[in-house]
């Protein structure tokens, strides 16, 4: 059955899922007129902007908060491993595609974001309710009950934070110089990230977002020190570096297949990094107090720009000027064991700075997803069921730290595409309505986006 689910989830989580994330991201961005690139600035401007004072009654949080939450999901191990596993795989010109993957998936998280203010509900209480499943329902119609289904029920399982539980007790262990196999440290290790998911959780949306809103300047910032520390030692390599992502971008010596292969590996590991198109950012968007449309899209798109773009890239360096990724060979390379290496032989006390970054890139993804898969399960259950499910959440850390993981994660896997399938079909179907929500530069004056007190 492990074989099975393992062969299913490859399946589907390669090319399948490469077409519609990257090709429906792609129609996108062409059809929105380049948006993320032309808007960008006017985007950045926003996040100094305070939320506007109309959108007071409506959400738990600022766009910002909600930004910060969905960086605090998506900020995680793939920023780290994920690039050491591009570059021994596609060399450094898989950072470039990866830059254009972002660039793709910010036209898809800018729709999210769009929508996700558009056609939430509120419930008798005031609070809000956003995610592709309140989309579809209320853009697309009862007929289309069976895909916002689709997506909730993958979404419940899909935001189990399996390997971020497993890769996280396996290292801090490692760390440790326990015995990573032992049962009982690993239980041990899983309760006590149960208890500090728990701890943040149990609180709602509004202390996952406080927490987030805090965690993710500290954790980018610090990891952005030590970046700059390797960087600084390593100035006469620099030049190279940056160099041979662009000439390894678009070198043709081994043939079009291989510029499309070293193409593909770096648009995919940016597509598994940022969650663009997945449809989770707009369940966090939807709790948003904004009442624009237009605006929290822009806020939105800003998500990849900040992982895929920035922190990927902050890795990529790193690890160019620090190891020779020409001596590594494909296949056999552990990706966050290769970037201990390469932090720890560049920086006093390098792997355990490092291993302090990877421990709050990974909790911080736990907060964030155990809301989304809390959204889905109110979605299908109520209220009731979706404590039930945060409980379930919490407890699943424990198991997912313990246990052998090649079923469960293949499983996981499976559901992330059917998460993804309604969410780009729904977007695609919806992009003229979009197309309508989105201003011209010169609304931006409107008072829906003045700064005002928060």
């Amino acid at each position: 059955m492990t074989d099975q689910l393992t062969l299913v989830a490859d399946t589907l989580c390669g090319y399948p899922l490469f077409l519609l994330l990257i090709g429906g991201g792609l129609i996108l961005f062409i059809g929105s007129g380049a948006l993320p690139l032309r808007r960008l600035p006017e985007a950045l401007r926003l996040l100094r902007e305070r939320p506007a004072a109309e959108g007071r009654a409506a959400g738990q949080i600022s766009s910002v908060k909600a930004l910060a939450s969905v960086v605090a999901a998506t900020v995680g191990m793939g920023n780290i491993a994920g690039v050491a596993i591009a570059l021994v795989m596609g060399g450094p010109g898989a950072i470039f595609w990866m830059w254009v993957s972002a660039l793709v998936g910010m036209a898809s998280k800018y729709h999210e974001g769009v929508l996700a203010i558009a056609y939430r509900d509120t419930a008798p209480d005031g609070s809000t309710r956003g995610g592709p499943m309140y989309i579809i329902r209320n853009a697309l119609g009862p007929r289309w009950w069976w895909m916002a289904g689709c997506f909730a029920v993958a979404g419940m399982i899909g935001t189990l934070c399996i390997m971020n539980a497993n890769q996280l007790t396996e290292a801090t262990l490692a760390m440790a110089g326990a015995d990573t196999a032992d049962l009982a440290s690993r239980i041990a290790v899983g309760l006590v990230i149960s208890a500090t998911v728990a701890l943040v959780v149990l609180g709602g949306i509004r202390r996952i977002a406080t927490v987030a809103s805090v965690m993710v300047p500290v954790m980018v910032g610090l990891y952005f020190i030590m970046v700059t520390y390797i960087l600084v030692t390593h100035l006469s390599v620099l030049p190279g570096a940056v160099a041979s992502i662009f000439s390894g971008a678009f070198s043709l010596k081994a043939g079009w297949g291989a510029l499309i292969g070293v193409a593909l590996i770096g648009a995919r590991r940016a597509m598994l990094v940022n969650d663009a198109g997945v449809g989770t950012a707009s369940i966090m968007h939807g709790e948003s107090r904004s009442t624009t449309p237009d605006r929290e899209g822009l806020i939105a798109m800003l998500g990849p720009a900040i992982d895929s773009g920035f922190v990927c890239t902050l890795t990529a360096l790193a690890l160019l000027v620090s190891i020779d990724f020409t001596a590594i060979p494909s296949g056999s390379v552990q990706g966050l064991a290769l970037a201990m290496d390469g932090f720890g032989s560049t920086i006093p006390g390098g792997r355990y700075l490092l291993m302090a970054v990877v421990a709050c890139f990974a909790m911080s993804s736990m907060f964030s997803y155990s809301f989304y898969g809390n959204r889905c399960a109110a979605y299908l259950f109520g209220p009731r069921g979706a404590r039930i499910y945060t409980w379930f959440f919490i407890l699943s850390l424990v198991i997912f730290a313990a246990v052998p993981l090649t079923a469960a994660v293949a499983l996981c896997d499976m559901f992330y595409f059917f998460m993804a399938f309604p969410t780009m079909t729904t977007l695609l179907l919806l992009r003229r309505r979009v197309a309508a929500m989105t201003f011209p530069l010169s609304r931006t004056d409107s008072p829906a986006f003045q700064a005002e007190s928060e």
